[in-house]
């Protein structure tokens, strides 16, 4: 049986709005795959590379607690 320890969730979407930023710009500006990029907006990923985080603090001006949600496992399972 494996353990459930919960998943990690990027605020993209939110940062990207409150911001103003475009999901166009932000790809261009960092040459981040559109289609990549896309699965990170959806939480649609397995493993977040390091270099991939620090580029995303860097452009957003965040640190990597406002970029990154930790969704913890229902206890009740």
């Amino acid at each position: 049986m494996q353990m459930d320890y919960g998943t990690l969730s990027l605020n993209l979407d939110r940062i990207l709005r409150e911001k103003g930023i475009s999901k166009n710009r932000i790809c261009k500006d960092l040459d981040i795959p559109r289609t990549n990029f896309n699965r990170y907006c959806r939480n649609e990923f397995q493993r977040i590379d390091g270099l991939f985080l620090c580029k995303l603090c860097w452009y957003l001006h965040v640190s990597p607690g406002e970029l990154l949600g930790y969704n913890r496992p229902d206890q009740n399972q």
